[in-house]
């Protein structure tokens, strides 16, 4: 990953690849339950040396449609708005890369398309590069390149209609 061998590297230097240049959305969203939604988004910037933390993870909530939710605790968010904060914990430092595994498994139908939507939106804003695991097609022919995986082996590297190679 990034011109280093991962296995090459302990868990340290496996977290200070991570820091900065990774992020992650994970299905069943993965917030720190005692921390508001604020600081779940500032948690990757903390040891960073910047100084506009706050700022830019609230900048961030704001891009994702949650500036009036800040201070609002993971359990008094719907669903949604958990994934929504994820979304923003994942982007909020510039990540190279983005992984997103079933981002919309927990979520109802017209939920996950908004959170989807979003998730393409912001991936094409920034720049980054998303892979994004998920069992659903539909959602899978949006993307540039899939790679189908069947009992742990890459079976098929399929480009969806519309994408040229």
């Amino acid at each position: 990953m990034f011109g280093q061998s991962l296995s090459d590297l302990d868990e340290d230097g496996r977290a200070a690849l991570r820091a900065g240049r990774v992020g992650f959305v994970f299905q069943n969203f993965q917030l720190l339950p005692t921390l508001t939604a604020l600081e779940n988004v500032m948690l990757p910037l903390e040891l960073s040396p910047r100084q506009d933390v706050a700022a830019k993870s609230r900048q961030w909530l704001e891009r994702v449609g949650l500036g009036e939710r800040l201070e609002h605790l993971p359990k008094q968010l719907s669903g949604g708005e958990q994934q929504r904060v994820a979304v923003a914990r994942a982007f909020v430092s510039d990540p190279d890369l983005v992984f997103a595994d079933e981002p919309t498994g927990n979520l109802d139908e017209a939920t996950g398309g908004r959170i989807i939507d979003l998730l393409f939106d912001l991936n094409r804003e920034s720049g980054t590069t998303l892979i994004l695991v998920t069992h659903d097609m539909a959602l899978a022919t949006r993307c540039d390149r899939c790679l189908r995986l069947e009992g742990g082996t890459l079976t098929a590297i399929e480009q969806p209609r519309g994408v040229e190679a």
